[in-house]
């Protein structure tokens, strides 16, 4: 029996049921619609809509609701269409008559906002844990490496030497932010609907401030229009999976081309790599791969949700329905891909040898010896002129500048002395540098010491 059969005439046609069905993705808030509803049955207690047996009653009912769910027994129709029909024509089955009262004053339009806030407030305490492991893991690599070092890269070419830990906190205060912007959409989430009915309230005293409380919510919705119709919380959530995964698959393609034959800086832990049907020497990086991947259905489910709504008249219509599925997804997918990226960094091997090698190997000292230059004295663009210069004649003669004698650097500019060579040795580089947040040893081992207590203290 359907909640509005007395208004129409006929049935229902059932291609019309399979399409307006929503269960076999909403079943997943069963706990929160149940949680709701007992919420909401004490309340009508209280207010004097039911009496205290009846209360009891409809709670303990509810409670076996939960179970059979929980265990598979109760059998899902799409001719119910959703989790909050399913729990209340199953309570009407179990007390009879009593379980028609559940829903005074009370609309579904509310019933899933409330549910989805439930969730969305969870799950993103759960992504937070999540990021927080994944944080710490970053971490204590750095901690871990904080000596060895490897060029930085810029337009995917050798641009300065860093130390490796540097590259790894970059990674780290990106997920940082995510962390901020995950607090701030569960504090957006945590409103409590109830009250506000279809859109305009009712009129029996509907004690929401008893349920905020019950809930466990801040504070209550304060426009029933807007409750009825808000999904900026969603979209907040989505933003912030979106913005991990695109963190997530930066790092994925870094890795992953740190782990090439081509560079050889690190090797993943065998664990996330899978192998060739036909190539028997191939560690392919397969979890790292998927992460890069799934960013985009992550997006995706963003734009999704924004072009939904985009175009909706106020209050609630019937489209608010697909917001669902891609919030559920894109937060699975999301925890799912911090922890891998958690088990791919604590799995690390680093190939110092190789990072190293490529420092020395190349012209990155160039940056240095024209600071050097400036520091004595010349025009940093005249620096820049003379040093560009030097690395051509390099190139030509098939060397590097750390080759070159004082007498040919003084070719160039009577401004260098032996103390250049120092200068621009790659680890007295890294030891020297001097602005905060910069790539120096001193600043990895600072930021690395302030990471921690931050993460032991939130």
């Amino acid at each position: 029996m359907k909640p509005w059969e007395g208004r129409f005439s006929g049935a229902t046609d059932v291609v019309m049921e399979r399409f307006s069905s929503s269960i076999a993705i909403d079943w997943r808030l069963f706990r929160y619609d149940i949680e709701g509803s007992v919420a909401y049955a004490e309340m009508l207690g209280k207010i004097g809509i039911l009496s205290g047996s009846e209360t009891s009653g409809i709670v303990a009912a509810l409670s076996e609701i939960a179970a059979e769910i929980e265990s598979g027994a109760l059998t899902f129709k799409d001719e119910l269409e959703d989790i909050h029909m399913h729990i209340e024509q199953r309570l009407i089955e179990k007390v009879g008559e009593l379980g028609k009262k559940l829903h005074t004053g009370r609309s579904r339009n509310e019933q899933v906002s409330l549910d989805t806030r439930m969730y969305v407030k969870e799950e993103l305490a759960r992504l937070d844990d999540d990021l927080k492991g994944l944080m710490e893991a970053i971490v204590r690599k750095a901690e871990a490496e904080k000596t060895a070092i490897m060029p930085g890269y810029t337009h995917t070419r050798r641009a300065q030497v860093v130390p490796f830990a540097h590259f790894l906190l970059a990674c780290y205060y990106a997920f940082k932010r995510d962390r901020e912007r995950v607090a701030g959409a569960r504090i957006r989430a945590d409103v409590m609907p109830l009250g506000s009915g279809a859109l305009a309230g009712s009129t029996l005293m509907i004690d929401r401030e008893f349920l905020r409380e019950r809930l466990g919510f801040s504070r209550i919705s304060e426009n029933s229009m807007d409750a009825a119709a808000d999904r900026d919380f969603v979209l907040d959530a989505l933003y912030a999976a979106a913005m991990i995964m695109l963190h997530l698959s930066k790092l994925s393609e870094d890795l992953i081309l740190f782990s090439t034959e081509e560079f050889s800086f690190v090797s993943l832990p065998d664990a996330l790599c899978t192998g060739s049907s036909l190539m028997p020497h191939k560690k392919n990086p397969d979890a790292l791969e998927l992460i890069r991947g799934k960013a985009s259905r992550s997006m995706g489910a963003l734009f999704s949700l924004f072009t939904l709504i985009k175009g909706l008249p106020s209050t609630y219509n019937r489209d608010l329905q697909e917001d669902k599925e891609p919030l559920f997804q894109s937060l699975a997918s999301t925890r799912d891909a911090c922890a891998i990226m958690a088990l791919a960094v604590r799995g690390l091997s680093i190939n110092r040898e190789a990072m190293e090698g490529a420092v020395r190997m190349s012209f990155m000292p160039a940056v240095e010896m024209a600071e050097y230059l400036a520091a004595k004295g010349v025009p940093f663009r005249e620096a820049h002129h003379i040093v560009g210069t030097m690395v051509k004649v390099c190139e030509e003669k098939k060397g590097f500048l750390r080759e070159m004698s004082l007498d040919e650097m003084r070719h160039y500019s009577d401004a260098f002395d032996e103390t250049v060579f120092d200068y621009i040795d790659p680890r007295h580089v890294v030891e020297n540098r001097k602005t905060e947040g910069g790539a120096s040893i001193r600043e990895v081992e600072r930021q690395i010491e302030k990471e921690l207590a931050y993460l032991r203290s939130s």
